[in-house]
C-alpha cells in the first residue's frame, strides 16, 4: 500500500483517502451526521407542536344567547385574534357580529428545562360581554384573552407525564394537580384535581370557560349551564354549527410563528404597548396577552411569568416537587430558542 500511494497523483491520492474514511464509517455513524443537515431549530418547532397537541385540553365553553351582545352565542365562541383577516384590535367587537366565522384557534408556547416542559394555551374571544343593561358600559370590553399553563415531567417517554395546571380566571389564578400527586401547597392552595378525558385514544386534561366574562378553570369547576360548545384539539379550525355543538376541533397556533402574536406586540393597532395590554374601543377595561397575565396576590410571581417563567411560578405555588430544574434549555420569551 505504501508503494501504491507513493505512485498516485495528488488528486487520486485524495480520492483514495476520502473513500477509505467513508468505508471506515459504519451505517450508524453516517446516520448520526444527518441531523446536522436537518436543522435543529425546525425539529424543535415540530416537536413543540406535537407536544402541545398531546397535552392540549378538551375544552368546554359555556354559551349564553341572551341579551343584545350575545350574537346568538357567537360572542362566546373561541377564535383567532385576527379572525377578520387583520391585526387591528379595535374592529373585533363589531366584526364578530358580521359575516366572519368564529373558526376555533388556540395559541400556544413551550418552555423547557432539563426536567420539565411547560405549555401555555391561550383562548381568545372578541368580546367580554354582559347581558345586564346596567353593566353595558362598566362590565364589557373588546378583546378577551384567558388561558392555562400546564407542566409536564420528562419521564423518558416521548411526551412525558402531566403534573399540574394553572388557569386564569379574570384577575385570579387557579391551580390544579393530577390525581394522586405528591405536590403539596406552598404559597398557594391547590384548587382541585385535573379531570382527564380520553380523546383520540389519549388522555387529555379538561378545562372550562364561563360564558360572557370567560373566566377559565379546570372542568367541571366551570359548569356548562344549558348550551355549550365542546372543543377538541385537531389539525383544522372548526366552526360551531350551533351553540350546543359538542364536537368542534380547534387548531393550535404558535405564539412565536413568523408574523404571529409575539411579533405583533409592537403593533399599536392591537396592543397598548409591547408589555401585552390589548387595545379596546368598546366598554370599560381590557385584557392581556399571555406574557402579561397577572394574579396580583401570588407572592413573588410577577406579571406575565405564568408564560415567561412558569418554572418559577410552579416552584412558588407548590412544594415537594421532586427533581425540578429552574434553568431553561429553551424559552423564547427569554431569547432561548
Amino acid at each position: 500500500m505504501k508503494t501504491l500511494l507513493h505512485k498516485l497523483s495528488l488528486p487520486a491520492l485524495m480520492f483514495v483517502l476520502a473513500s477509505m474514511i467513508l468505508v471506515s464509517c459504519s451505517k450508524d455513524d453516517v446516520q448520526k451526521l444527518k441531523p446536522e443537515t436537518l436543522g435543529a431549530t425546525q425539529a424543535d418547532v415540530n416537536f413543540n407542536e406535537e407536544l402541545a397537541y398531546r397535552w392540549a385540553p378538551v375544552h368546554y365553553q359555556d354559551v349564553d344567547q341572551t341579551g343584545d351582545y350575545a350574537v346568538g352565542g357567537k360572542s362566546d365562541y373561541i377564535t383567532a385574534i385576527n379572525f377578520d383577516g387583520d391585526w387591528v384590535g379595535t374592529n373585533n367587537w363589531n366584526n364578530i357580529a358580521g359575516n366572519y366565522a368564529a373558526a376555533a384557534h388556540v395559541y400556544y408556547s413551550v418552555a423547557e428545562t432539563s426536567t420539565h416542559w411547560f405549555i401555555n394555551y391561550a383562548f381568545f374571544h372578541p368580546r367580554d360581554w354582559t347581558d345586564n343593561p346596567f353593566g353595558y358600559y362598566l362590565d364589557q370590553h373588546e378583546n378577551d384573552f384567558e388561558g392555562i399553563e400546564v407542566v409536564v415531567r420528562k419521564d423518558g417517554s416521548t411526551y412525558g407525564a402531566l403534573q399540574a395546571m394553572v388557569t386564569t380566571f379574570h384577575k385570579d389564578f387557579y391551580s390544579y394537580t393530577v390525581s394522586g400527586s405528591s405536590w403539596q401547597n406552598n404559597h398557594e392552595n391547590n384548587d382541585g384535581t385535573i379531570t382527564m378525558e380520553t380523546y383520540n385514544n389519549e388522555s387529555h386534561p379538561t378545562t372550562g370557560h364561563e360564558a360572557k366574562g370567560h373566566g377559565l378553570k379546570a372542568y367541571p369547576y366551570v359548569n356548562i349551564v344549558g348550551d355549550g360548545v365542546r372543543y377538541v384539539p385537531g389539525r383544522t379550525a372548526g366552526v360551531p354549527t350551533n351553540a350546543d355543538d359538542r364536537n368542534v376541533s380547534y387548531k393550535l397556533v404558535d405564539v412565536f410563528a413568523a408574523g404571529g402574536l409575539w411579533e405583533q406586540r409592537n403593533n399599536t393597532q392591537l396592543f397598548n404597548s409591547p408589555s401585552g395590554g390589548l387595545v379596546s374601543s368598546y366598554g370599560d377595561g381590557g385584557a392581556n396577552a399571555p406574557w402579561a397575565w397577572n394574579d396580583g396576590d401570588d407572592g413573588d410571581v410577577q406579571s406575565g411569568e405564568i408564560a415567561t417563567d412558569p418554572a418559577k411560578m410552579f416552584n412558588i405555588y407548590y412544594k415537594n416537587l421532586g427533581t425540578f430544574d429552574l434553568n431553561y434549555i429553551r424559552n423564547q420569551y427569554k431569547g432561548l430558542n
